[in-house]
């Protein structure tokens, strides 16, 4: 199989039969066996039934039918699972990706040495304050925190080695930063323009607040882009900081209790109080945050260590294994 599209419906009936067709007009006659696989997530309108009728004049035709909604990034991991393609496309099912792009974005992953391609909408055709805006700023915050520079991250329409979909995790919302998954694994992006068209058919699935799950999704990816593998770097450099700070306030409240006794005798240190002074307060309170949060840091290392070495996880990933030695690498260890 040379192409695997991964399509999540969810009630998107009036667009199946047309989406269908300009994906058989842009690839049956570029001599590519493929599979266009749809992931029905629960649609409460007649998606299924129609695919299903699809499916018997198109044998290209493979679905995935969810139990209930499970969301966008459940039905491309379904669609990962089941990909048999040596290349992997994922798109939407409202027709605004448009098909005749896909040879375009196989072109440019043979003709360079990536390993994604990534679509980008040059020419939106999304509403300005609703979709284009928000999703600027999202594009701006994740890239300038991330590191990972792309011109339109949001585009679903992309192009994957099989190999590099079968080393994405996918879970919660996690589908929003498949560029930067890609990218903490070491795989190679590239991006082409592509045409995006308005929305004809169907309603929109998408609002505001998907700009607000973006922004508490990105602590998750910035933890485990930073530090999945050595958590401690993080709780340490909190932990460590607040404890000193909290300790440098109580050794001077005691020292000026003290002083206060050196120089004015007993009265002095009786009459000198620190137990009703708010920094009392403060620096104890920064001592257990930095007790606690070096803790946390010991209990994730603990369960860091557990999810490498139970499941012989390696903590890398190789490219290019070069050897004059015949035998077989041992994969456990390469």
């Amino acid at each position: 199989m040379d192409l695997s599209l991964v399509i999540p419906v969810y009630n998107e009936v009036e667009n199946l039969s047309v989406l269908l067709d300009e994906i058989s007009a842009a690839l049956d006659g570029k001599d590519l066996s493929y599979e266009a696989i749809f992931v029905d997530d629960g649609s409460s309108d007649s998606s299924f039934e129609l695919l299903e009728s699809l499916r018997e004049d198109n044998e290209h035709i493979v679905i995935i039918r969810f139990r209930r909604n499970y969301g966008q990034t459940a039905a491309f991991a379904a669609g990962f699972d089941f990909a048999r393609g040596r290349y992997v496309v994922t798109m939407d099912a409202d027709r605004q990706n448009d098909p005749a792009d896909i040879p375009k974005l196989i072109a440019r992953i043979e003709e360079e040495d990536c390993d994604v391609v990534n679509g980008w909408r040059e020419n939106r055709q999304d509403p300005l304050l609703m979709r284009k805006v928000p999703s600027k700023i999202a594009n701006w915050l994740i890239a300038t925190t991330t590191g990972v520079y792309l011109h339109d991250r949001g585009c679903s329409l992309r192009l994957f080695r099989n190999e590099v979909v079968q080393e994405l995790n996918l879970y919660g919302e996690m589908h929003r930063f498949i560029p930067e998954l890609c990218s903490f694994n070491g795989f190679q992006l590239a991006e082409v323009p592509v045409n995006h068209r308005p929305r004809v058919a169907g309603h929109s699935k998408y609002g505001i607040s998907r700009t607000f799950r973006v922004i508490v999704d990105l602590f998750t990816i910035l933890f485990l882009q930073k530090y999945s593998d050595r958590p401690m770097h993080l709780f340490g450099n909190v932990g460590i900081p607040l404890g000193l700070a909290g300790a440098v306030i109580l050794f001077f409240l005691g020292a000026s209790k003290v002083w206060a006794g050196l120089s004015g005798g007993w009265e002095g240190f009786h009459t000198y109080k620190i137990g009703d002074r708010p920094m009392l307060l403060l620096g104890v309170l920064l001592i257990i945050l930095g007790v606690l949060f070096v803790a946390m840091g010991l209990l994730a290392e603990i369960i860091v260590r557990t999810y490498y070495e139970s499941q012989g996880k390696r903590v890398y990933r190789i490219r290019d294994y070069v050897s004059n030695n015949e035998e077989e690498p041992n994969t456990q260890m390469a």
